[in-house]
């Protein structure tokens, strides 16, 4: 269990037991539009992607408080090749998407990172075509800082830090 919560959102570390959730999430079409596909098309794969990239980092399922379905993730990547500071990370399936929770979760996340978990200051990326996501980064503190590219993505991303 995290420390993190809100009204509507309960959230819980990524675990194997999450794989099909993750599963359907990678393959989503906002993932797939806005982060890219990680060739996550098995559980196996899927489990594989939970111990590799999650295992070693800070994420969570959100999960909505009443019913306990899984929405997204939302979670911090401690380190990143080329960058010097954690990133804020999330993503919701496409059919939770529009309800705030993106918004909800992010902002429980980062006062997260930046009290308990002990970061004085996060960065965040978006695709430059995804201004939903942009939006929830101003709404809870991100500035814009222009354009980067990651080493892992092909195309430019919007750059945000926090203050």
């Amino acid at each position: 269990m995290s420390g993190v919560q809100t009204a509507r959102l309960a959230f819980d570390r990524v675990t194997e037991s999450d794989a099909a959730f993750v599963l359907e999430l990678l393959n989503d079409p906002g993932w797939l539009a806005n982060i890219g596909d990680r060739g996550v098309h098995t559980i196996e794969a899927a489990r594989a992607y939970i111990v590799d990239r999650f295992d070693a980092s800070y994420w969570l399922v959100v999960r909505d408080a009443a019913t306990r379905e899984p929405l997204g993730l939302c979670g911090v990547v401690p380190t990143r090749l080329g960058l010097d500071l954690p990133d804020l990370g999330y993503a919701i399936l496409a059919r939770h998407s529009g309800q705030g929770y993106a918004t909800e979760a992010a902002a429980a996340v980062l006062a997260e990172a930046l009290g308990p978990l002990g970061h004085p200051r996060l960065a965040a990326f978006t695709s430059l075509a995804n201004l939903a996501s942009q939006r929830v980064l101003e709404k809870i503190g991100f500035r814009r800082l222009g354009v980067r590219r990651l080493s892992d993505h092909a195309d430019d991303s919007a750059y945000f830090e926090t203050p």
